[in-house]
């Protein structure tokens, strides 16, 4: 079975139509909704929705998950918020037709507590959203992210133990190259732990610069060892999704979601749509060299 390949395509641009076109030219018929027309998908109007459902159907590209930043906020924060965007994007389940939710798991930064609390804390709103979750016929996915309590591979394997491993069908987890590379984790230790249990993937990647910093480049050409990962994947005859999530060009939309690593410098000159074909181009790439494209 062939892989499906998705992308943030507001990271050529945060209007619809000139992520379809982006899309279309880069033979990508997959979406993960995250910035709509300036507005995130968790605001998203009904009406709005609807109108953009209608010129994604029109463009034969279909939904595959929502770039949500529910989980983003501190521990310290109100849980509230989070419940009511994870009930919003239920009700555009029925607009888009995919249940699929992109999630994180909370910093611990405004009144800092010790590890053992943060996790506990982080452990129960995961539970309460799955609960939501539940309710609203979701499936969330918890994307590794800097500075979160899942940032470490070691923790995330936490949340598959206390939560994937309970709850399957509305729990899943993303593995994300670059946010491991980047939080200092080996990647393929990362990936011995946990991918037997890696329901999708984020196709992003950095590399590690002579100053310290970590600099986004086009996938499989940084430090994430994704080619190996890609084979073993092949291999082990795994079926999913994929997302092109490159950061290559720090967009708006990009800026928005607090990136942890540099802009790539050697495309400073280009813009966002070329970069997002530069980005789209290694990735198919990479899928091919497998036979999975």
């Amino acid at each position: 079975m062939a892989w499906i390949l998705s992308a943030f395509a507001d990271e050529a641009g945060e209007d619809m139509d000139t992520q379809i076109e982006a899309l279309q030219t880069a033979g990508i018929d997959h979406i993960d909704l995250r910035v709509v027309d300036g507005i995130n998908i968790c605001d998203l109007p009904i009406d709005h929705a609807e109108k953009v459902a209608k010129k994604l159907e029109a463009a034969n590209i279909k939904v595959w998950m929502y770039g949500s930043p529910i989980g983003k906020i501190d521990i310290a924060d109100d849980f509230a918020i989070d419940a009511k965007k994870l009930e919003h994007l239920g009700e555009l389940k029925a607009i888009f037709s995919t249940p699929a939710v992109r999630l994180f798991s909370y910093y611990n930064k405004k009144n800092p507590v010790d590890a053992a609390a943060w996790q506990a804390e982080a452990l129960d709103r995961m539970k309460r959203l799955i609960e939501i979750a539940n309710r609203c016929d979701l499936v969330l996915y918890h994307e590794n992210e800097a500075g979160i309590f899942g940032c470490h591979f070691k923790d995330v394997a936490v949340l598959r133990d206390e939560c994937r491993a309970v709850d399957p069908d509305h729990f899943k987890m993303i593995f994300d190259f670059d946010n491991y590379n980047h939080c200092g984790d080996d990647v393929l230790e990362a990936w011995r732990e946990l991918g037997d249990t890696t329901d999708a993937v984020h196709f992003k990647e950095s590399k590690k610069q002579a100053d310290g910093k970590y600099q986004h480049v086009p996938v499989g050409t940084g430090d994430g060892h994704v080619l190996e990962i890609l084979q073993d994947l092949a291999q082990r005859g795994w079926e999913g999704n994929f997302t092109l999530e490159p950061h290559l060009k720090h967009s708006a939309a990009v800026m928005s979601t607090g990136p942890s690593g540099q802009q790539n410098q050697a495309l400073n000159d280009m813009t966002a749509p070329e970069c997002f074909q530069i980005a789209a181009e290694a990735a198919i790439g990479l899928m091919k060299q497998v036979g999975k494209r």
